[in-house]
């Protein structure tokens, strides 16, 4: 069991939730407002996707992560930010043309999904650590090792800490072999994403496989998305790890009942301490994951 307990919020993710619950978080302003709320609830980290506000859809647009970080850094509110930096990998095809792409592809290489991290150089980014077929019909997520190794190599270069995001037990090889290889620094992170169709199912038995697996000395977390979110914040701490929650993978806080970041967050935190864990601070978080300091950001 792992006493001393890093929360992360993930806020807004990159699904199809505003329009399902009206505390998904569309704007910059609205999703630094929730990342500081989040915040001061306990997250230590709070995990960023930005979305257009006109249409709500995910977007990898620079001047918008701008905006967000820099409300969450002039704010006073001392957090560790993690931008995700697993957008531009999204493959739809055409069923009868397999070849041709359609409404819904957002494909990109390697170095064009990291535009935002080199400019405002985060504690933290993702590395989603390979392809998956995403949920039902025809969506694919594509991130291949030559692309992870080349984001993995730029990230290092950046000095930022890579979240190794694994989906499947095949993307947790990859991600070990990426740090034998000297791509990733020590201590390496990494982040089990349970439950995600067709990833790795949300069941205890497949976490500790995975846990089995990590390097030596490797930090990590795990989540679960949907009902099994908050039940996997206790699974989660006892196999070991750190606990992330928040409007990404869970719109609910208990049956019917619609949740805010801020609310998801004070659940994990009362979770955390009903096990007789700490919640770390994000000066903890810092320590415990080998974070470098940074200047003037």
């Amino acid at each position: 069991m792992n006493r001393d307990v890093i929360v992360t919020c993930a806020v807004t993710g990159a699904g199809d939730t505003p329009g399902r619950s009206p505390h998904v978080p569309v704007t910059p302003a609205a999703i630094a407002a929730d990342a500081i709320a989040a915040a001061r609830a306990g997250a230590a980290v709070v995990h960023i996707h930005v979305r257009d506000p006109e249409t709500g859809d995910p977007s990898r647009a620079v001047a918008l992560y701008r905006e967000t970080v820099t409300r969450i850094r002039d704010s006073g509110v001392d957090v560790v930010l993690n931008l995700t930096a697993g957008m531009g990998g999204d493959l739809v095809i055409d069923a009868e043309d397999p070849l041709k792409p359609v409404e819904g592809t957002d494909l990109v290489n390697a170095l064009e999904r990291l535009p935002h991290v080199e400019e405002l150089l985060p504690d933290i980014c993702t590395l989603d650590c390979g392809s998956l077929n995403f949920g039902e019909g025809n969506q694919l997520y594509v991130s291949t090792p030559d692309m992870l190794r080349t984001g993995a190599k730029r990230v290092q270069e950046l000095g930022v800490k890579p979240e190794l995001e694994i989906f499947d037990t095949g993307q947790l090889w990859f991600a070990t072999t990426l740090v034998d290889e000297g791509l990733i620094d020590a201590p390496s992170l990494f982040q089990l994403c349970m439950g995600i169709p067709y990833g790795a199912p949300a069941d205890a038995g497949v976490l500790a496989a995975e846990v089995n697996l990590l390097p030596e000395g490797a930090n990590f977390a795990s989540f679960a998305i949907g009902r099994n979110q908050l039940p996997w914040v206790a699974q989660s701490i006892l196999a070991g790890g750190h606990a992330r929650v928040g409007l990404e993978d869970n719109l609910y806080l208990s049956r019917g009942v619609k949740a805010t970041n801020e609310q998801l967050t004070e659940r994990a935190v009362q979770i955390v301490q009903d096990l007789g864990a700490t919640v770390a601070t994000p000066d903890r978080a810092r320590e415990i994951l080998g974070l470098k300091e940074r200047t003037g950001a």
